[in-house]
């Protein structure tokens, strides 16, 4: 990732992070907070499965939509666990360079 990547991963956790303060009337973000893990949780999943069908529709504007639809709800997710970006990237990095088989053998012992 380029550094103005990580600017506006950390730029909009932050704002996702100042919104935990927030009033629910004033804030998507405050909302779901409010709402707590489920509907947290039920937004990834929605946004997972738009992500899913737009990749199967194969658009790229509608696929990068969609995705960053999906990864501004991970944020929220993040930050509700008091988690920001910087631990995904510490656990990318730490995989970098390992085989996909690899990595998974190590975390699935079964």
């Amino acid at each position: 990732m380029t550094d103005t990547t990580t600017d506006v991963l950390t730029r909009l956790a932050a704002v996702i992070e100042a919104r935990k303060a927030a009033a629910p009337t004033s804030s998507y973000v405050a909302t779901l907070f409010a709402k707590g893990d489920d509907a947290i949780l039920k937004k990834i999943g929605e946004e997972a499965t738009e992500t899913l069908l737009a990749g199967k529709d194969g658009i790229p504007a509608r696929i990068a939509s969609e995705m960053a639809d999906l990864w501004f709800h991970c944020l929220v997710l993040l930050a509700h666990h008091g988690m920001s970006p910087a631990d995904v990237l510490a656990e990318l990095a730490r995989r970098e360079g390992t085989s996909g088989h690899a990595e998974k053998a190590a975390r699935d012992p079964g």
